[in-house]
């Protein structure tokens, strides 16, 4: 076994290059990943600090509800605004949440696992601008700490025909309900929320 060639999906040189792969015929071959698999290499859309300092963070601190800052062992520092979000949103809403990254934050932003928007600040002076026009445009900053946090829900009425509710009417009027929880610290531990509107579980 130790003289059989490297198999194709080998990587000649971790981390040099993902996008060079090791050919068994002979020499190197560049493959486009984003053609054989579908997705782009996720690291060419990092933002430039978290580029720069991958895998080189040193701690983060809860500034206050919705804002953390991450500092790095270079001295960076990146400051994350989040914000609570639907798991159901337009092609208007993400027009206008990329025009606010735009603005502020040099156009990055992601989504966290649990449908939270999360702006990435790179920029500590236009940090609590940003926090300033979220807020005054009806954006809701939390859901960081001991807070509770965006529900996790499945698809509900509006893409399955077989639910027995639909989630995303029932977490709408939950989280109404429940929104000091997610603006401020008044819980003892993190919270979190899921809704089901079957057993699969599909969101």
């Amino acid at each position: 076994a130790m003289d059989l060639p490297p198999a194709p999906q080998m990587i000649m040189v971790p981390r040099a290059n993902p996008y060079y792969f090791w050919d068994p015929r002979g020499g190197e071959v560049r493959w486009l990943l984003e053609q054989i698999f579908g997705p782009p290499y996720f690291r060419d859309m990092l933002p430039p600090v978290i580029e720069k300092n991958y895998g080189q963070w040193k701690y983060h601190e809860r500034i206050k509800p919705g804002l953390l800052k991450h500092v790095a062992e270079s001295g960076d520092e990146l400051y994350t605004v989040r914000v609570g979000s639907g798991r159901l949103v337009s092609t208007d809403w993400i027009r206008d949440v990329c025009k606010i990254a735009d603005q502020f934050c040099d156009g990055y932003l992601r989504f966290t696992s649990r449908h939270n928007l999360e702006f990435l600040v790179s920029d500590k002076d236009k940090v609590e601008p940003l926090i300033e026009h979220l807020k005054a445009n009806g954006y809701v900053v939390g859901g960081t700490g001991h807070t509770i946090t965006n529900p996790v829900h499945t698809q509900g009425w509006i893409h399955c025909h077989t639910p027995a509710t639909d989630a995303s009417g029932v977490v709408k009027a939950v989280m109404d309900e429940l929104i000091e929880y997610f603006v401020d610290w008044k819980l003892p531990a993190y919270c979190r929320v899921a809704l089901a509107c079957c057993l699969n579980m599909c969101g």
